[in-house]
């Protein structure tokens, strides 16, 4: 499949077997943690079907003008793959083997705000080859110490489009039906600002440790009754049963 934009012909290959990819390491300690709450939260509550992708630190490829060009987001969601994943373990080509992802995500950690790049010129940059090349519908660039988000659309000129937060200040991701926002917590050792999902109602949807939590709470609570259900019946005369 080839497509023109800008000055670039764009086709989608498989990467080749022997492609050497970077290997460079994340910026920060807190990238992979921020990446995999995203992810954990939206597979405890279903949301994450057999043929999708919730990627980390992932090559997403296309090929400009017969040139290799590989962006890691720091996060992505493929809705759907229509290869066995066997062929997506070292990279994913959208259109080839699956769909566009649905968004994106930076997470802020330097000086040289490359999330903002829009170098059009090979190698492209990151916000040119997300919005031009790629066209995710929705990009996000994070601040993680701050908790400041952005979130970007795109609109019907295909440009990204900074969007404002609802009254809650969430923003709605509407090909995955669930709201995006920040809230406070500790998980993994950091306490900060996280990136969390909400759903339609908005519910909250739960780390592993908050629904551990929440079993541990209504279990004691039951405790609790049992033991005062226990004490009423004794204040009567009965002995109850264990």
């Amino acid at each position: 499949m080839t497509v023109l934009t800008q000055d670039y012909k764009i086709t989608w290959e498989k990467l080749p077997d022997d492609y050497k990819l970077p290997d460079d390491p994340v910026d920060n300690i807190n990238q992979p943690a921020l990446a995999a709450a995203l992810t954990e939260s939206l597979q405890l509550a279903g949301k994450i079907p057999a043929n999708a992708l919730a990627t980390t630190n992932y090559g997403i490829c296309a090929t400009l003008n017969n040139k290799i060009v590989i962006k890691a987001p720091d996060w992505a969601f493929i809705a759907k793959i229509n290869v066995n994943r066997e062929e997506v373990i070292r990279s994913y080509t959208p259109q080839l083997q699956g769909d566009i992802p649905i968004i994106v995500m930076e997470f802020v950690s330097d000086t040289q705000e490359t999330e903002y790049s829009i170098k059009a010129t090979y190698p492209p940059g990151k916000w040119f080859f997300y919005e031009r090349i790629l066209k995710v519908p929705n990009y996000i660039i994070f601040e993680p110490e701050s908790g400041s988000i952005e979130t970007y659309r795109l609109d019907t000129t295909q440009e990204y489009i900074l969007q404002e937060p609802d009254a809650n200040q969430r923003y709605w991701i509407p090909e995955i039906n669930l709201y995006l926002g920040v809230s406070q917590g500790t998980r993994e050792n950091r306490t900060g600002k996280w990136l969390r999902w909400w759903d339609e109602q908005g519910n909250l949807l739960p780390w592993g440790t908050e629904l551990a939590e929440q079993e541990r709470q209504r279990t004691e609570q039951e405790r609790q009754r049992a033991e005062r259900l226990a004490a009423q019946l004794r204040a009567a005369g009965i002995e109850p049963e264990d």
